[in-house]
């Protein structure tokens, strides 16, 4: 059995406040379905003063969830770290761990966006600093203990519900977050299927003397759609796709490594490409058979919601029950 993921991003190009409302309450409703059908993990991530309106505050989406949900985590992948205040962030992770009895996982990133930095005020230049900061102070305040933060005696309380810390990984495609990860000892989660990477991660923490396993993602991670007829699918809804494959297109520099990279400047080329995937239940079962882990993306670019809702239930009422038998 595949771990199977539904990512919500909640862009929408063309949205009004009221029509992202309306949004925000379907990804709610489908993680709540989710949740009820066997589904691993919601998904979701921060980017800020996007056009589109991507996620600017992923915490809060997730205390949606574990609000409405029972056993379904919530994968925050990634937070810009740099861009957090590391008191409030430890404060706020600790109460939505016990609020979910552990099932919040974040990934830690520093980001690819200067603009994002400079909106925030905060030096790019100085964004591994201030990661090796936030990831040292997170781990300090979640004992509960008082410690020096910034030459201050400072206390963080309550404790989180997860022992000995809620769950934190190191994002990044370098080798400068596979040192941080290794010092720390803490997992690493590299931004691409990077098995280099993970060798250099395995060899960092053996120098420094720690503990730490990969999170890696596969050498296939399509971003999946199911639809009984994809050629239609693509027909009416390939735009939706195109606009968030353009858009990450728009933000990475040659030097990103990324799984979701595309060049494509059509739907045509999206298609061909394979990096977003129109799937039919079958071929959905067929990928589950092969690859570690299926992540579907209902409500891609701006995708309409009641096409999002017909490809979540081809998925739970058709595609998982077969992966599960």
């Amino acid at each position: 059995m595949p771990f199977t993921v539904v990512r919500f991003n909640l862009v929408d190009p063309h949205a009004t406040p009221e029509s992202l409302a309306l949004r925000y309450r379907a990804a709610l409703d489908m993680a709540v379905y989710a949740d009820g059908h066997g589904v691993d993990t919601v998904q979701t991530e921060e980017h800020h003063g996007a056009v589109n309106n991507w996620l600017p505050a992923p915490f809060a989406f997730a205390a949606g969830v574990f609000g409405a949900t029972q056993r379904i985590a919530v994968t925050v992948s990634a937070i810009i770290g740099p861009l957090h205040d590391p008191l409030r962030l430890a404060e706020e992770i600790a109460v939505l761990d016990l609020m979910s009895r552990g099932r919040l996982v974040t990934v830690a990133g520093i980001g690819y966006r200067p603009e994002e930095y400079e909106a925030h005020g905060v030096d790019w230049g100085r964004r591994g600093k201030l990661q090796d900061l936030l990831l040292e102070t997170l781990l300090q305040a979640w004992t509960g203990e008082p410690f020096t933060y910034r030459g201050r005696t400072v206390r963080v309380t309550p404790r989180p519900y997860t022992r000995p810390h809620p769950m934190l990984l190191v994002g990044g495609s370098s080798q400068a977050a596979a040192r941080r990860a290794a010092r720390l000892g803490l997992p690493f989660f590299p931004s691409a299927h990077l098995p280099e990477l993970e060798t250099y991660y395995t060899e960092q923490c053996a120098r420094y003397g720690t503990e730490g396993w990969t999170m890696m993602p596969g050498a296939e991670t399509p971003l999946l759609h199911l639809s009984e007829d994809p050629d239609r699918t693509w027909a009416e809804y390939g735009e939706h796709f195109l606009h968030e494959a353009r858009t990450y297109a728009s933000w990475q520099s040659k030097d990103i490594r990324s799984a979701v990279r595309s060049t494509a400047s059509t739907v045509a080329e999206l298609r061909a490409e394979g990096v977003y995937r129109i799937v039919t239940p079958d071929e959905c079962v067929e990928l589950g058979q092969r690859l570690e882990s299926l992540v579907f993306h209902p409500l891609c670019g701006g995708m309409p919601v009641e096409e999002g809702w017909r490809s979540l239930r081809l998925l739970c009422e058709n595609a998982l029950p077969r992966l599960t038998a």
